[in-house]
């Protein structure tokens, strides 16, 4: 039975890069850190905003809520003081912007 187990983990491990949008985790950071440059300006360099106290600090925030948020956001169903900033910034995001932006806020040292 253990056998039948690991043969079936490595063949998803196989087969999971072979899958059309399955990037590995550090290309996706790669492609997130890209992508981060316009959240910089208002968020810092490192998701720690110190622009304006008011922007919130990203850095380190967990992936999925960083996908629902900026997805909300790009698609109007997030509304607040920065909703109208945030929503002309995510419309042009693609799904795979978003997956990869989620991937290198996450790894980035968490706000103190």
């Amino acid at each position: 039975m253990h056998g039948i187990i690991r043969g079936l983990i490595a063949c998803v491990a196989v087969a999971l890069p072979a899958l059309p949008g399955a990037l590995a985790a550090p290309e996706r950071v790669a492609l997130g850190r890209e992508k981060f440059v316009q959240c910089a300006a208002c968020h810092g360099s490192d998701g720690r905003s110190t622009v304006i106290p008011q922007y919130p600090k990203i850095g380190g925030q967990s992936g999925p809520y960083v996908i629902n948020a900026l997805k909300a956001y790009r698609d109007g169903r997030r509304q607040g003081t920065y909703a109208a900033i945030m929503a002309t910034v995510a419309k042009p995001l693609t799904d795979d912007d978003i997956d990869n932006l989620a991937a290198y806020i996450e790894s980035l040292d968490p706000a103190p």
